[in-house]
């Protein structure tokens, strides 16, 4: 060792070198170590956090926040089941946009082709009925036959038509694509905003199947009734609303938005909606669906009298009545089925119907809220405010206006309606 020493003091180049060398051993110990401990791949299951001491904390997946959060809100339920669960019911949810868009689409091309082709028979057959009685001889019979054949075909096609009112058909499509996408955003929103759980699946599970009971695709067997004896709104929701999981304490925050003055607000608002709006287009639709019914069965009649009147032409006794009934029905038939599906009446009644169902809802979502006792529960104050204003296409001020206008005068001494949309 004296030796040693003496000759580290004798030669200091040595002395170096022997502690570079061993600081650089040090270093690639430090090194190694430090390898061992860094994770070869990232697994996909939850890694566990040891805090046996602050230095051998091992490295974290980069969602281990957001698995905390899924284990908080849904009570243990696997994160991963219920992302997939919101994926499965957006892609059923997309698939019924494209569904319902391109039937929709179907439907208003019936509703044109038919309504051209049953006007072209009904001319055409009118036509001939006006020339066999001015004919004579061989072809009377052939113009009579052919007349009397193309108003019975008539009569049969717009005995299916009006059953089935394709440009109604048409609206219904129109409104259940409208509002799959309506669902569909909010699936969208949740997945960006995070935190799903299991009592969202089940909601957007249940406004699924609710829509596809309110808007059929097939003709046969669960078609919407098309001339109801009792207009109803349109009802496309569940009708049975989850309660909400309270909200943490937060001071002032706990009353959530709300006030008594909103609550009264609100209150106000639903009045105006059940007695002006929803009973003014209730009112209308009564109105769409009376007019409807009376022009799907005139059509009809006037076809099988023309086609009475053509299967007479010609004939002696009733020579002169047989080409007025045979030329003249069918004119006003061609006239009356042009006002009905060119007009679309069908369509005008469940536009009628929507709309109803459209402020019925509303209600039903204000009223919820103010039911509900417990304020951390209720969807925020000021957030529903602006909602309410938005779908009533009204701003903040006049919202508040009309509600103060409807708790002064009341509500029959009013002109103005909630909604300024339609």
């Amino acid at each position: 060792m004296a030796t040693l020493n003496s000759s580290s003091l004798l030669n200091p180049s040595i002395s170096s070198s022997s502690s570079s060398s061993s600081s650089s051993s040090t270093r690639r110990k430090i090194m190694v170590r430090a390898a061992i401990n860094i994770p070869q791949r990232i697994s996909n299951s939850r890694p566990e956090l040891r805090t046996n001491g602050l230095d051998e904390l091992q490295p974290l997946s980069i969602n281990t926040g957001i698995f905390k959060r899924f284990d908080e809100n849904i009570h243990g339920a696997d994160p991963y089941l219920v992302m997939e669960k919101i994926y499965a019911i957006l892609e059923a949810v997309a698939d019924r946009v494209e569904m319902h868009k391109n039937i929709g689409d179907q439907r208003t091309h019936w509703n044109s082709l038919l309504l051209n082709s049953i006007n072209a028979i009904i001319l055409a057959a009118a036509t001939m009925a006006g020339i066999a009685s001015m004919s004579a001889g061989a072809p009377v019979a052939a113009l009579k036959f052919s007349s009397t054949a193309m108003y019975v075909a008539a009569t049969g096609m717009l005995s299916i038509v009006n059953k089935i009112q394709p440009s109604q058909l048409a609206e219904e499509q129109r409104n259940a694509a409208r509002l799959f996408k309506q669902l569909q955003n909010q699936i969208q929103t949740m997945i960006c905003i995070g935190n799903p759980t299991e009592a969202d699946v089940k909601e957007f599970m249940e406004k699924v199947l609710a829509l596809d009971k309110a808007y059929p695709l097939p003709l046969l067997g669960v078609m919407l009734e098309k001339f109801p004896e009792t207009v109803e709104p349109a009802v496309w929701w569940p009708t049975e609303r989850r309660r909400r999981q309270p909200k943490g304490p937060g001071g002032d925050k706990d009353f959530n938005g709300w006030d008594g003055k909103l609550e009264e607000e609100m209150r106000e608002m639903v009045k105006v909606m059940r007695i002006k709006d929803r009973e003014d287009y209730l009112r209308l639709a009564n109105k769409a669906v009376k007019l409807n019914k009376i022009l799907a069965v005139t059509a009809p009649v006037l076809t099988g009298l023309a086609a009475l009147g053509s299967a007479f032409v010609g004939s002696p006794s009733h020579g002169g009545w047989a080409v007025m009934v045979g030329v003249v029905g069918g004119a006003f038939a061609s006239v009356v089925n042009a006002l009905e599906h060119g007009g679309q009446v069908g369509m005008v009644f469940e536009m009628y119907r929507s709309n109803a169902g459209f402020f019925k809802l509303m209600e039903e979502w204000i009223e919820w809220n103010l039911r509900e006792e417990e304020l951390e529960r209720r969807e925020n104050g000021e957030l529903l405010e602006m909602k309410v204003c938005l779908q009533l296409g009204r701003s903040l001020s006049e919202l508040r206006d009309v509600a103060a206008s409807s708790s002064i005068k009341g509500i029959n001494n009013i002109d103005e309606f909630a909604g300024k949309l339609f």
